[in-house]
């Protein structure tokens, strides 16, 4: 990872940190979006099967409050069957303009179909169509299976609106600890874990980079 970081961060203090690192991670978000970056809100999300083998890939984060860090996907695919099967997972966040990245552990848990239902009348129509026309991770013979599939839901909700497929929707990830990360020169960089005590409260901790 590259060690230049911006002039204007200095190392990253003890002190700096708030103590709810929900309320942190806020705070570098939207620092990330100020930077222009565009998709700070651009994550890779690890699973794992039930035998412990890994997969990681590319998601969005599409909102974050106290219960955890939602995204939305299809639930016939590769990500949702391994959560079916072992629901603990991993996000990773790394915003290069500000040589920060943040990694989160937790469960993760379908969220309730009304807020899938809220969130997926916002997309926009073509977005909707592809939820419909996109077996994901299933094996097609080329490009033109999807662009028909397409076309045929395209068809079918004509100028209706499109409802949310039933293998579509949302999932919380709960966190269970978080690592706030920030570049220094000499790879003397800074990183902090918080862990979780049992009166709600968090514990953070200095680790060697």
């Amino acid at each position: 990872m590259n060690a230049t970081i911006p002039p204007s961060l200095s190392p990253l203090r003890r002190s700096d940190l708030h103590p709810d690192p929900i309320v942190q991670f806020s705070e570098w978000f939207r620092a990330a979006e100020n930077t222009g970056l565009p998709f700070p809100n651009a994550m890779t999300l690890a699973t794992a099967n039930r035998h412990g083998i890994p997969s990681a890939r590319m998601v969005l984060l599409k909102g974050f409050d106290a219960r955890g860090f939602r995204f939305f996907t299809n639930f016939e695919s590769q990500k949702a069957h391994e959560l079916a099967e072992n629901p603990f997972a991993a996000l990773v966040f790394y915003w290069q303009p500000l040589n920060r990245q943040v990694r989160i552990w937790g469960m993760a848990s379908k969220i309730p179909a009304d807020e899938s239902d809220d969130y997926f009348r916002t997309r926009p129509r073509d977005n909707q169509i592809s939820a419909w026309a996109s077996e994901q991770s299933r094996r097609i013979e080329n490009r033109a299976v999807l662009e028909s599939r397409f076309e045929h839901f395209a068809r079918k909700f004509g100028k209706r609106p499109v409802p949310r497929p039933p293998h579509w929707g949302g999932y919380v990830l709960k966190p269970s600890e978080f690592e706030f990360w920030q570049g220094q020169p000499n790879r003397l960089h800074d990183r902090f874990r918080y862990s979780p005590l049992t009166d709600g409260t968090w514990h953070i901790e200095r680790l060697a980079p």
